[in-house]
């Protein structure tokens, strides 16, 4: 029963962590990367989608990202989606393909972007915890039940303690590879 618990506690803190790792992605770190922007939606066909889902992106060039929609009514409406994004982009289109220039980043904002990594390292520790503490109540509440011993729930508390930390720990590399490659000029 344990066993199964703490599984499960796997599989949802390594979801955390992939979660953490996606909105990673989007922030910039001075090259171009179709990544950046994939997430970002736009106002099409009555509802909001991904650019993903209606144009083409790639990053031909170190500093560049070519946005070629699928259907050439919206352009603008991509355009727009990419003025409005904290991304700090300058789209410009020639009635074909966006043009997205991806400028080097200035010290102050490279700075601020690492603010920002450490904010959501620390939401991604707190999603981790979050899922600790959920099966820590569900120990206690099968201890308390007597499907489990208080020895089999001891056990199960300190794996549980273990791979939160295995987890915890996996924030923080990912975040100090962020920031040294933000940091890096």
């Amino acid at each position: 029963m344990s066993a199964d618990l703490l599984r499960s506690a796997e599989e949802r803190m390594a979801k955390s962590i992939e979660t953490f790792q996606r909105e990673l992605t989007s922030i910039r770190t001075g090259r171009a990367s179709p990544s950046l922007i994939d997430h970002l939606k736009v106002d099409a066909y009555e509802s909001q989608v991904p650019i993903n889902q209606v144009a083409s992106i790639s990053a031909p060039e170190p500093h560049m990202i070519l946005v070629q929609p699928w259907d050439r009514h919206l352009i603008v409406v991509i355009e727009r989606a990419l003025l409005r994004s904290e991304l700090g982009l300058n789209p410009s289109n020639d009635g074909q393909v966006i043009r997205v220039p991806v400028p080097p980043l200035n010290e102050e904002r490279r700075r601020e972007f690492v603010r920002v990594v450490k904010q959501r390292a620390e939401e991604a520790k707190v999603a981790v915890r979050n899922v600790r503490r959920d099966d820590l109540d569900r120990l206690r509440k099968l201890e308390h039940e007597g499907e489990i011993s208080e020895d089999q729930g001891q056990r199960a508390h300190a794996d549980l303690q273990r791979i939160t930390d295995r987890f915890v720990e996996r924030v923080d590399e990912i975040a100090r590879r962020k920031e040294a490659e933000l940091l890096e000029v």
